[in-house]
């Protein structure tokens, strides 16, 4: 099971790669958990200056953008 983390405050971005994450999870088949990490604390524990970010199994793989629907099934898989 992928643990997939979403890093941000909130904001329209962030909405955005959850949605694009949760679709490439499922067209991929994959079990998947995923969680929201809006605590700037939090957030800074991953050492993200900026969000949006997108963390699978606690590894940051992206951040500062929203990636395409394919950059996201790479990174996921």
């Amino acid at each position: 099971m992928k643990k997939l983390q979403i890093l941000g405050t909130g904001c329209a971005k962030c909405n955005k790669l959850q949605e694009m994450t949760e679709q490439a999870a499922r067209e991929l088949g994959i079990e998947y958990t995923i969680e929201k990490v809006s605590s700037l604390e939090d957030i800074m524990k991953f050492r993200v200056m900026m969000t949006p970010a997108l963390a699978v199994d606690d590894v940051v793989k992206v951040y500062g953008r929203v990636p395409s629907l394919d950059e996201l099934k790479q990174m996921i898989s």
